[in-house]
Formats: structure tokens, C-alpha cells, sequence
């Protein structure tokens, strides 16, 4: 692993008294997109350092980020030469962070400038741990589907229930909800650590559902801000998408395995994730 500055021990806060705010990238042969999501970041006054982690990139892509990284005091690299998979390149990333907030945000998101303050306005008056998520959008300025949810269980998975809410009217200011897109979210550094941070079982998707699982389920809160913006380009990596929804199917049957409520409910699991992984095969 390639680390080009050192890393301090404690979190630091700037010249104002504000705590710092750790970006944390992770890329895997994103494409040109990468370059938008870091010039962003680095314009961003609230935005104290970045951490790219760099999952395996074509040399082309690796000149131009060692070139960035020459340009820009505030970013950092990790480069191991593999691809561990998204949850634990954040987890290293967020080990390796000075900042006392990480934020997460997709290596093909471009964060709309001032939405750092609003994240880390709605942390205040919530008792650890916090997870806060904004709005994502695509290029014609609607909002994606997942950026707020209910809680995933197996029965509004197949379909007994409504689990994403981009189809209901869209509030005006911060509201819990029971999960938010790991495309991009704020969560305090200490409370991620805490909860062991993404479960590097998860290789690809639904780490960032059981995140906000786990969150709730410690008596914490997770919420969407909505004051909070990120472009969102979507599937810029150059992966198979049949290899993309075959990882998604094996997390959702990890994720359901995890939160199954006794063994009735585990042999449920077990019946359904054929289903699940035909619906999404057919959906890819």
C-alpha cells in the first residue's frame, strides 16, 4: 500500500475552531469522471483533505491521479495494487483520515458546493451515532432513487412493502430515515470506527444498508438532508454489468442472512434468494 503523506494520530481542527471533514474516494477504473468528483472536493473551503483510494485504475488514469496529487496539498493516495472491494477501501481510507468527519462520496459524484454545512447541521442535537445523507441527483437535476429509504427487510425486497421513497413528496429540511446512499454521506469519525465501520464482508452494494442498520440498531440516527447535494453520473466503471448484479445478489442474501429474525425467517432467506437474484439479473 502506498500512503505519500504521513498520517497524525489525532484529528485536527482548523484555523476557526471547526472540526475537519475527511473526503474519502474510492475509485476502480472510474474513468474521466474522477477527474470532476476531486476538482470539486479540492475548491470546496469545508472539505479539509482528501483520501483517494485507488482499487486498480489503468496506468493512463494512475499518471493523471499522481499528477493531481503533485498539484494539491489537501489529497492523499492509497494505492494497494488490488481491488479489496468499496466497504474496506473506505475503512482504510477512514483509518488513515485526520479529519473528526468523514465524508463518503462515489468516485462519479461531484459535490454541489456549500452541502458540507448542511451535513453537518443536521448532526446537531443527535446523540451518536449519526450517519446523514443528501440529496443525490443525476444530470437533469432529479433525484435517484435510494438516496432515502426505510429500513430493508426481506418482505418490502419482495415487494410487501415500500422501501425507497424518491416517489414521495420531497421534505424541506432533515428527516430521519432507515438508510441513505453510500454514494454520499457524513458520519463523525470516532462513531464510524466504533460500529467496526462497512463490514468488509459486503464486497460490492448493500454495505452501506447495513451501515445504516446497524446505526439504528445501536440507538443512533440516520438522516437525509436534502439542503445537501451531489451530481450523481452512475455507472462510469468499466465492469460487466452481470458482474456488478451478481456481487448485489450475494450482499442482499448476507444482509438478509444478518438481520433474519430467528430460524423461520433464515429459511425464508434461504427460498428466496434464487427470486431476488433472478429479479435483479433481469433487471441488469
Amino acid at each position: 500500500m502506498r500512503d505519500h503523506r504521513p498520517v497524525a494520530a489525532e484529528p485536527r481542527v482548523d484555523m476557526n475552531g471547526l472540526a475537519t471533514v475527511s473526503a474519502i474516494v474510492v475509485s476502480y477504473r472510474t474513468g474521466p469522471r474522477l477527474h470532476e468528483c476531486l476538482y470539486a472536493l479540492k475548491s470546496d473551503p469545508d472539505i479539509s483533505e482528501i483520501i483517494l483510494v485507488d482499487n486498480g485504475n489503468p496506468p493512463d488514469a494512475e499518471a493523471w491521479i499522481d499528477g493531481f496529487l503533485a498539484r494539491t496539498d489537501k489529497v492523499r493516495l492509497i494505492r494497494s495494487g488490488t481491488n479489496p472491494g468499496f466497504g474496506t477501501a473506505v475503512n482504510q481510507g477512514a483509518a488513515s483520515a485526520l479529519g473528526e468527519i468523514l465524508l463518503v462520496i462515489n468516485p462519479d459524484a461531484v459535490i454541489r458546493r456549500g452541502s458540507v454545512g448542511p451535513l453537518l447541521a443536521a448532526r446537531e442535537g443527535q446523540s451518536e451515532p449519526v450517519l446523514v445523507g443528501g440529496k443525490i441527483f443525476d444530470t437533469g437535476g432529479h433525484e435517484e432513487r435510494g438516496c432515502r429509504r426505510n429500513t430493508l427487510t426481506l418482505w418490502r425486497a419482495l415487494g410487501l412493502g415500500k422501501w425507497t421513497l424518491e416517489d414521495q413528496q420531497a421534505p424541506t429540511g432533515p428527516i430521519s430515515v432507515g438508510a441513505v446512499s453510500g454514494a454520499f454521506f457524513l458520519m463523525g469519525r470516532k462513531a464510524f470506527r466504533k460500529l467496526g465501520g462497512f463490514d468488509e464482508n459486503y464486497f460490492l452494494h448493500v454495505e452501506d444498508i447495513d451501515l445504516c442498520r446497524r446505526v439504528i440498531d445501536s440507538g443512533g440516527s440516520v438522516i437525509y438532508q436534502p439542503l445537501a447535494g451531489a451530481l450523481h453520473y452512475g455507472s462510469t466503471s468499466k465492469v460487466p454489468s452481470s458482474l456488478v448484479q451478481a456481487h448485489k445478489a450475494k450482499s442482499l442474501a448476507r444482509y438478509f442472512r444478518q438481520f433474519a429474525k430467528g430460524p423461520s425467517e433464515r429459511a425464508l432467506v434461504v427460498l428466496a434468494t434464487p427470486l431476488i437474484s433472478l429479479v435483479l439479473k433481469l433487471r441488469g
